[in-house]
């Protein structure tokens, strides 16, 4: 089992976060490719929220969440087991994949790269599970891409932060921009590129974004990780914060996620 470190954590203003993702704000560029009957693993399933909705597009077809999170699984577990008896949720390592060769017509993957050592090996592994002429899906943001306005160094700071943390825990905060490299770096050539992303503008909008990343900033592993790599201190954690709720309140906010997005047609 990999033991590398997530970054963001399962604290409840990430749960938030996630939560809140759904096929159509998340996994556009596959939705096209999906049928009823199409077999999908949700590789880094988090709490499942996307996970089932996938299912709903592809029943009755076989759906899979994994997660390398006992407690992540336990979530989507708890969240899901009742109400989507035909979806299952259990841990496993993405480097090692329980599951034999071409099993699923789909492997998906959203926001899961960008946090590994070893991306190519994960997309090497996905593609064995994956039959000949299924695809390979993966979706990353690009931090280095995050564009804000009004602008404010505590908001720079903040990205500075991130990054930083994200490569001593062996990540790359840039994921988006690296998917194609990535993929012809694991031995997978049939390979469409796309970008989309998410825009904060709206008032409640931004409420709900600068204050969930308020709270990340102080009170997640992401702020425990800084301070005990001496990355930054409690106080300049603390400025962070109030850089996004001044973002949040600004009548004129206006924030953009970019993220890099990869369909891999599996070879026969």
């Amino acid at each position: 089992m990999s033991t590398e470190r997530y970054t963001h954590g399962h604290v409840e203003p990430v749960m938030r976060s996630h939560r809140w993702r759904t096929a159509e704000n998340s996994a556009a560029y596959l939705l096209p490719h999906l049928a009823p009957g199409t077999s999908l693993l949700d590789v880094g399933c988090g709490p499942g929220n996307i996970t089932v909705d996938l299912a709903g597009r592809v029943a009755p077809g076989r759906v899979a969440g994994i997660d390398a999170s006992a407690e992540a699984v336990a979530m989507a577990t708890d969240a899901y087991a009742a109400s989507q008896p035909d979806v299952s949720f259990e841990v496993a390592d993405v480097y090692a994949l329980p599951y034999d060769d071409g099993t699923f017509d789909v492997v998906h993957a959203h926001q899961v790269l960008q946090h590994l050592a070893d991306p190519p090996a994960a997309l090497a592994e996905m593609a064995r599970v994956t039959r000949p002429g299924g695809l390979v899906a993966a979706r990353d943001g690009d931090y280095g891409a995050f564009s804000w306005y009004p602008a404010d160094p505590a908001l720079d700071a903040w990205r500075a932060m991130y990054t930083a943390v994200t490569r001593a825990n062996a990540g790359e905060a840039n994921g988006g921009r690296h998917l194609v490299a990535w993929a012809h770096a694991a031995g997978l050539h049939d390979v469409t590129a796309t970008a989309t992303a998410w825009c904060f503008a709206e008032p409640d909008d931004r409420a709900w974004w600068g204050g969930l990343w308020a709270d990340r900033s102080t009170s997640s592993p992401l702020a425990e990780r800084a301070l005990d790599l001496g990355i930054a201190e409690a106080d300049e954690l603390q400025a962070m914060a109030d850089g996004w709720h001044r973002w949040a309140e600004h009548p004129d906010g206006w924030f953009a996620v970019p993220h890099g997005e990869i369909l891999v047609r599996v070879p026969n």
